[in-house]
């Protein structure tokens, strides 16, 4: 097989050669690093992952192909995929073809044959940074420039990149719950979770407004995750504001938030957010629950966090993260609304923090009574 050279070309003008895969011209986006071991077309599909070029520390990828089962969206949202060694062969019984074909027919790069390890040093020590990567443009410098060119992460409303373009209705027979779920870019196993505790969701496109949420009559109201800056989304803090100002004054309407929506939450109840150095992305982060002190294994992908010293005196923290002791979940003291910085859903991920959506539903059941 005939290899094809690529570059991958960083802010600072650091290089890295390599090979093109999957689909072969030039990619862009702000380079971060995933240290899942398994899991990379969930990765792929994570609208989170819209604007950047997913690096995975694991040596090899590609080994067990893809399947329409693990897709976590209609698409991949990765602008572009970095590994150390792409597997050209795979071997599953549920794969309906290869990493390699997969990213073709999506028409995303990938670049294989760099040194994974040193790349994500680099980014530890220097922050995420914004790259190039290319098949056609090989020249260096030219490469730099068009680095220098993408627009920074902070400041960057992607949420109505990824959104649902139209309201829709996930039905449930038997359904206990109905759930306004506000699609930020949500994933699919989020979805079918809800759908599994008894919930007919109706998912919403990001920018809805109240007064459309609340004629909906729902039981609760769900947050999810998606990509860019949380303080960008001004049109989803004024909505949740709004949700919370309707919890004080009209009726119990609980809210649960994961990921961008937890910073959303807190944005609207008065917390303020920053922008990580390089983010938290992998399935193996520990989080020490504040309320039962048990430590739990999390799934986590996010760039952007709530600062912990901004949390005003009505909301608290649930959840500390153990690796940098950033803020991983709130709740307000007197309404019902809470969030959870990481994925309790996983896909990738351990099964460790399931319970939250047992917790929303209980208090989905309070709120009727």
């Amino acid at each position: 097989m005939q290899e094809t050279p690529a570059l991958l070309v960083l802010e600072n003008g650091s290089v890295y050669r390599g090979t093109a895969f999957g689909y072969i011209g030039e990619a862009k986006g702000e380079v971060v690093f995933n240290t899942s071991l398994t899991g990379y077309q969930e990765i792929l599909t994570d609208p989170s992952y819209a604007g950047q070029m997913v690096a995975m520390t694991y040596p090899l990828i590609g080994n067990y192909g893809v399947t329409p089962d693990d897709n976590e969206s209609s698409k991949v949202w990765a602008s572009a995929f970095i590994v150390r060694e792409v597997s050209h062969i795979h071997s599953n019984f549920e794969a309906s073809g290869s990493l390699e074909d997969y990213l073709k027919a999506a028409k995303v790069m990938g670049l294989a044959g760099i040194d994974t390890r040193k790349l994500v040093r680099e980014i530890r020590e220097k922050g995420a940074m914004r790259g190039v990567i290319s098949a056609i443009d090989l020249n260096e410098g030219s490469l730099r420039e068009k680095a220098l060119s993408i627009p920074e992460m902070t400041g960057q409303d992607l949420v109505k990149t990824v959104t649902a373009e139209k309201n829709y209705v996930l039905e449930k027979a038997d359904a206990r719950y109905h759930v306004a779920a506000f699609d930020y870019g949500i994933k699919s196993n989020i979805l079918r979770i809800l759908q599994n505790c008894g919930c007919r969701v109706t998912v919403l496109n990001a920018a809805t407004p109240v007064e459309e949420v609340l004629k909906l009559n729902p039981d609760g109201v769900f947050l999810s995750n998606g990509p860019g800056d949380p303080a960008a989304v001004g049109y989803a803090i004024d909505t949740i504001r709004a949700l919370a100002e309707y919890n004080r004054s009209t009726r119990p309407l609980p809210v649960f938030g994961i990921c961008l929506g937890h910073q959303l939450l807190s944005l609207a109840l008065g917390a303020e957010t920053y922008k990580l150095k390089f983010g938290h992305h992998g399935s193996n982060h520990p989080v020490k629950n504040l309320d039962s002190n048990k430590i739990e294994i999390t799934s986590q992908n996010h760039g952007f966090a709530v600062k912990m010293d901004s949390l005003p005196e009505d909301l608290e923290m649930t959840h500390l993260n153990l690796y940098d002791q950033t803020v991983e979940g709130v709740r307000h003291r007197s309404l019902p609304c809470f969030s959870v910085q990481y994925h309790p859903e996983a896909a990738p991920g351990p099964h460790d923090s399931h319970y939250l959506f047992d917790l929303f539903t209980d208090m989905m059941d309070r709120a009727k009574n």
